[in-house]
């Protein structure tokens, strides 16, 4: 649970801005923009379970049909952007396509129950890319959320994941090191 988003929810649904569907090719056939955001529990071994994230690459691969940009928005270990490539790459040749699509790694940073505020109003805003077409794409995506102050930043995809992964680990160097205090 979210506070406020279930208003915007509703206000947007309302509003024709926002639209569901349990289908993911009926989605691909509206649209150029594609965001995995999807769990990577940890798996026995303490690793990234990248099951899903994985799966969903699949799909997009068995469903592309237009240049498009693909936003990892999950957390995931370094080199995941370039996996995902590859398997949509893989599909699109079972399938004789060559489909001009676009890889991104755009790591969240939202605190639990503090989300929509910090989607709105984001500290930082990492695009990992080395598209121009993508990072035009999502320059304009979160115009509307960065254009009071720049905090956009641009950066390769593999260090993209990993400012994620450093962000996590000074958020947990700071919590241990106030509950030693």
């Amino acid at each position: 649970y979210e506070p406020g988003l279930e208003k915007l929810i509703q206000e947007n649904e309302k509003a024709g801005r926002l639209s569901f569907s349990t289908s993911l090719k009926e989605g691909m056939e509206k649209s150029k923009l594609f965001f995995i955001a999807v769990g990577t529990p940890e798996s026995p071994n303490g690793e990234a379970n990248m099951e899903y994230v994985y799966n969903v690459a699949k799909e997009i691969g068995n469903h592309l049909g237009r240049e498009s940009v693909i936003v990892n928005k999950s957390t995931v270990p370094v080199g995941t952007a370039s996996r995902v490539k590859a398997i949509i790459d893989k599909e699109l040749e079972k399938r004789g396509e060559d489909i001009p699509f676009h890889v991104v790694s755009n790591p969240e940073f939202l605190k639990e129950g503090d989300a929509v505020h910090d989607f709105m109003r984001p500290d930082r805003v990492i695009i990992g890319t080395d598209s121009k077409y993508a990072l035009d794409m999502l320059k304009q995506l979160y115009s509307p959320f960065t254009k009071n102050h720049d905090r956009l930043i641009t950066m390769g995809m593999k260090e993209a994941e990993l400012t994620k992964y450093a962000a996590n680990a000074m958020l947990a160097t700071k919590i241990s090191f106030i509950n030693e205090i």
